[in-house]
């Protein structure tokens, strides 16, 4: 069977329990279509790069499915009909991503960075005077 990625953004203004509720009513489509979802990531609100139908903020969901294409087609249907979807995206893949999305190890990273102390400079320390300032201060 084809494999498919398949995203969809959720409004902002859509609780968490809502939002799973949506993603277990997607599951259910594709295992009722004869496939399965092997994998489902919650990446939570993010900002949205421009607004779309007055959001400026959404709920990503990702899920690696594997099953026919007419059970994208009947999703997509189904996302579109729903309000609370603001927009989708399927691509169909060679073979699924192993562990964690690319969105998740950019979390992750950036939850290692605040833990160390973050900031622009990192763990370099101060810097350096250059050689103009410590010519003035000699």
């Amino acid at each position: 069977m084809p494999l498919y990625e398949h995203v969809f953004l959720a409004r902002q203004d859509a609780s968490t329990q809502q939002v799973d509720e949506l993603t277990a009513q997607m599951t259910g489509i594709v295992e009722q279509g004869g496939g399965k979802v092997t994998k489902t990531e919650s990446w939570g609100v993010r900002s949205l790069t421009y607004r779309m139908n007055k959001n400026r903020k959404a709920h990503f969901v990702l899920m690696n499915i594997d099953a026919p294409s007419a059970v994208v087609t009947e999703i997509e249907r189904q996302e579109r009909i729903n309000e609370d979807v603001i927009r989708y995206l399927t691509v169909r893949v060679e073979e699924h991503e192993e562990g964690p999305s690319a969105m998740m190890r950019k979390a992750d990273r950036d939850r290692e960075r605040d833990d160390r102390g973050g900031g622009f400079r990192g763990d370099r320390g101060p810097r350096r005077p250059r050689e103009e300032e410590a010519a003035t201060e000699e």
